[in-house]
């Protein structure tokens, strides 16, 4: 018999809890154990945030969003934020400590749900500490490399397309231009699929630096088409030529965070829009409504999928590699090579060439 522990890391998502419900019942069908850390390596760190997972406990999960487990950004083992006494945080490798109670708790394997420094931090636990560790590809931005799609994306879409739907109406009542800020990071995935299933005039993504102008110009050429609003997406990796990317600062309550806090580009785009065309210009940033909320048919599916693959590459021992979807099949892919590189939107995207051709302004 097998015993197993699964973790949540980084950003929740749509479709963690049918990932955990696959995982467990796939587990309990061969007569396994499962164990949830709850907020990623904490279970390690503190035996009571350790919990058995049963089919009784993760029954009726699969369509709720969140995950049962809890997740955090901040829980990097080999870089953990501490405070001590005096009110101060300090960075600690908290590792060896992880690795031990691993040991202890006789666990055979952990499967690492996260993106990719989740799974960064996992191969690490695997190449330094010897770990049998399984990677499941958890992130909103459909931005790792290996795998064609992960689970959480088409609930972000979706989400941020009827947002971008309802949007219309208003910004038409009031002449406005109205500016929606999307998720994604690096990646333009959400914002290029959202934006053109949402009907928009302009969508900037992170791939190409943008001409502020050239945004300005598809506006004034709407009033020449006697079309006086319009909606503008921007997702938040995006940045304008000469300029650097807007990123939140951070605080002592983000020390310790994976990477860089994005946010900010949708105010900046609608007040030089504001002020290059003296359009009654808003902006609008739908931040974590992206991740919540119940995930949809595909995402679901896609999840259990990942999950119940997970556990027969824990069946075949076939550890450091992370679950991939690679149509029509799930495939093992090395760690090493999942995390190597982000997906980005290629020039070449038919995605890209359908926008421009539907009048879509990309602003390059």
């Amino acid at each position: 018999m097998k015993k197993i522990v699964i973790s949540t890391g980084g950003g929740d998502a749509p479709g963690l809890n049918a990932v955990i419900y696959a995982v467990v019942k796939a587990a309990t069908y061969r007569g396994w154990e499962v164990y949830g850390s709850r907020c990623g390596y904490l279970g390690f760190l503190d035996p009571d945030e350790m919990i058995r997972l049963t089919p009784e406990k993760v029954e009726d999960i699969t369509p709720t969003g969140g995950t049962i487990l809890g997740s955090t950004n901040k829980g990097n083992p080999f870089a953990m934020p501490v405070e001590n006494l005096a009110g101060e945080i300090q960075i600690r490798d908290v590792s060896e400590r992880v690795m031990k109670n691993f040991n202890r708790m006789g666990f055979d394997c952990h499967i690492a749900v996260g993106g990719d420094g989740s799974l960064e931090i996992a191969h690490r636990f695997a190449v330094e500490k010897g770990m049998h560790v399984i990677g499941v590809p958890k992130t909103i931005d459909n931005d790792l490399e290996a795998t064609q799609r992960t689970f959480g994306f088409d609930t972000a879409v979706s989400t941020a397309t009827e947002a971008l739907d309802k949007l219309h109406s208003t910004a038409k009542s009031h002449d406005r231009v109205m500016v929606v800020e999307v998720m994604g990071r690096d990646s333009g995935w959400i914002a290029l699929n959202s934006g053109i299933s949402g009907g928009a005039d302009v969508i900037l993504i992170p791939e190409f630096r943008f001409d502020i102008d050239k945004v300005c110009a598809k506006i004034n050429d709407n009033e020449l088409h006697d079309k006086h609003y319009a909606i503008v997406v921007v997702a938040e990796g995006a940045s304008a030529k000469d300029a650097d990317v807007i990123c939140k600062p951070q605080d002592k309550c983000e020390i310790g965070r994976q990477e860089v806090l994005l946010g900010g580009i949708g105010e900046w785009v609608a007040d030089e829009i504001r002020k290059r065309t003296d359009k009654d210009t808003r902006s609008l940033v739908l931040g974590h409504l992206q991740r919540g909320g119940s995930p949809t048919t595909f995402d679901r599916l896609l999840a259990l999928r990942f999950g119940a693959a997970a556990v027969r590459l824990v069946e075949t021992e076939t550890y450091d590699h992370m679950v991939a979807l690679v149509t029509p099949a799930m495939k093992p892919i090395p760690l090493e090579e999942a995390i190597k590189s982000r997906k980005r939107v290629p020039a070449d995207s038919d995605k890209l060439l359908t926008a421009r051709e539907i009048g879509i302004c990309l602003g390059d």
